[in-house]
């Protein structure tokens, strides 16, 4: 394990491909050097080197082989970890923030309804989304587009979004709602109140079984 940088996610393992190692990857970095042959990576909270023998582009994603995993059954301890590698500098594009920063800042509205924090970021579609939750709301997908934001310090805790942008509507108090039964409850229900029931003679004139809907019973 380095002894100096900070370390941060790179890649999500997302299963296995073939019997020689090789695992399906899905780069979480814009930089795609990240997963060229010689590049080392870490399994995340743990001290666990892998270097990258061989990759290549398979949509959507990697094929990843690490010199140390040479055997499917080994490959299969990789599975769902995900791959940090090393930043030794601090250094970034003005407005550009790593996904740790992001992750844990509490987002609110313009007007200061809290929403909840940032639980996770993932891409789609070329772009970045963070995954709100914790608020009244529930959790929410919020693209990171500038239409959205008003506001955009992670660094100084503050992450502020434009509910009409997001398509937020006026927050609607939840009334307490009682358990509803399942078909299958009121079944059982109805016919337990049907046993209970006394047995009833046809009305006068009319036949024990009527034919209808359905009846293998025809018209004369």
């Amino acid at each position: 394990m380095p002894s100096e940088g900070q370390r941060f996610v790179v890649g999500l393992v997302r299963g296995l491909h073939g019997l020689q190692g090789a695992v399906r990857v899905e780069p979480l970095s814009d930089d795609p050097a990240r997963f060229e042959p010689g590049s080392r990576v870490y399994l995340e909270g743990s001290d666990r080197a892998l270097v990258v023998e061989w990759a290549k582009p398979n949509a959507p994603g990697l094929l990843v082989r690490f010199r140390e995993v040479s055997t499917r059954e080994a490959a299969v301890a990789l599975c769902d970890a995900y791959l940090e590698a090393v930043r030794w500098s601090d250094a970034l594009d003005a407005g550009s923030y790593w996904w740790h920063e992001i992750v844990g800042v509490p987002v609110v509205t313009v007007t200061g309804e809290a929403l909840g924090t940032v639980k996770d970021v993932f891409r789609a579609g070329g772009g970045e989304v963070y995954v709100v939750d914790g608020g009244p709301r529930g959790e929410l997908l919020v693209p990171a587009v500038g239409a959205v934001f008003r506001e955009f310090a992670p660094r100084e805790g503050r992450i502020v979004v434009d509910a009409d942008a997001l398509g937020l509507g006026p927050l609607r108090p939840r009334r307490p709602r009682g358990r509803r039964s399942s078909r299958c409850e009121r079944g059982l229900a109805d016919e337990a109140r049907a046993a209970d029931a006394p047995d009833a003679a046809p009305p006068h004139g009319l036949p024990d079984v009527v034919a209808g809907i359905g009846s293998d019973a025809g018209s004369s």
